[in-house]
């Protein structure tokens, strides 16, 4: 089973995905999906569109899971990530991919077993979780495999 994890955003979109055979867990790739500060949000929204379909289309994830909107400097801020989040969506509704939601929370109390976990520590087990030499880089995408992780370890979670 392949788990596509999705750490949210407008500006930079982490992605991870993990892959389950067996008892064994492995990393089958991640990365980030970058847009340009000087582009409206609509062609914005369309980067982040096209490019995450090409992420679908390139690892065929049998579940995806969506970090949960949690920490807001601004209103604005918060529905700008909630447009990217809602384009996610979208292109998993569109591919029929399940989705999990994952809480900020419940992906360090999966990850390292406690909810107040620095974002480094959570980077630290992942790494280590998934036998990678380094730390994933940028940090969206160690935090997207963390997301991944969660879902696999809630079982799936709930679906949307």
């Amino acid at each position: 089973m392949k788990i596509l994890g999705v750490d949210p955003g407008y500006g930079l979109l982490g992605y991870g995905v993990i892959e389950k055979s067996g008892r064994n867990v492995t990393c089958v790739g991640y990365g980030a999906i970058s847009t340009e500060k000087n582009l409206k949000l609509g062609e914005r929204l369309k980067v982040i569109y096209k490019a995450f379909k090409e992420v679908l289309k390139q690892y065929e994830p049998d579940i995806a899971a969506v970090e949960k909107i949690y920490f807001v400097k601004s209103v604005t801020t918060a529905l700008e990530v909630g447009h990217a989040r809602g384009v996610i969506l979208l292109a998993l509704e569109q591919m029929e991919i399940p989705v999990v939601e994952c809480s900020p929370q419940k992906v360090k109390i999966a990850v390292t077993g406690y909810g107040r976990a620095e974002k480094r520590q959570v980077q630290e087990m992942i790494r280590r979780l998934l036998g990678l030499k380094e730390l994933p880089k940028p940090d969206d995408a160690a935090d997207a495999l963390a997301i991944a992780w969660c879902a696999l370890s809630a079982g799936e979670g709930e679906a949307l």
